[in-house]
């Protein structure tokens, strides 16, 4: 309840702040892709139910050569996507996710579907909180796009590597977890570096 307290009142004062940006990034968005600069994306929230997020256009709609590997869409990514995914300006809708409830301020990331539906035994334990904007994971591979680039084979690395360090630290949140610690995330994603540790 107390977690569920804290997200409301820093997403109303957050969106408070940002919606001027929002509001910019959004026509920016729409103009780039010349359609709504929102784009809602289906992904597994909390009890494993499916939940659609909100977020900034940052590539030119109805592609087919989409992935769930960030980094191979390189081609499809609009022009104020690419500063907008650089600055993480398009997660910035995300906070009304979080107002109605379906989404916190800091947690695990929400998986799109076929990644969050391979956790079994206890690292389904992730399931049972809300989804968030940022986490301890989301600090740690916040180059995730440039790693996976980097890479001969990103799907392999990915699914090897980063998801299965992903899940270990998402536990460990849990684990552990304080309101203290939360707010100390939210800091260090507004005003740290954010260390990556390359596993």
């Amino acid at each position: 309840m107390l977690k569920r307290i804290f997200d409301i009142v820093t997403a109303a004062a957050g969106l408070l702040l940002a919606l001027p940006l929002i509001g910019l990034c959004w026509t920016i968005a729409a103009i780039d892709t010349r359609s709504n600069g929102f784009f809602i994306q289906k992904r597994i929230g909390r009890h494993g139910r499916v939940i659609h997020v909100c977020k900034i256009k940052t590539m030119y709609p109805g592609d087919s050569r989409r992935s769930p590997i960030a980094s191979r869409n390189a081609a499809v990514i609009t022009g104020s996507g690419r500063f907008f995914r650089k600055y993480k300006l398009d997660e910035l809708p995300q906070l009304f996710n979080v107002l109605l409830g379906s989404m916190s301020i800091v947690g695990p990331r929400p998986d799109v579907p076929g990644y969050a539906d391979r956790l079994e035994g206890g690292d389904r334990i992730i399931l049972q909180l809300r989804p968030g904007i940022t986490g301890p994971a989301s600090i740690k591979y916040k180059n995730e796009e440039e790693i996976l680039a980097s890479m001969d084979d990103p799907l392999a690395y990915n699914d090897q590597v980063i998801w299965p360090d992903k899940v270990r630290l998402n536990k460990e949140y849990i684990r552990n977890y304080s309101l203290l610690r939360d707010f100390g995330y939210i800091l260090q994603t507004l005003f740290g570096r954010g260390p990556h540790e390359h596993p």
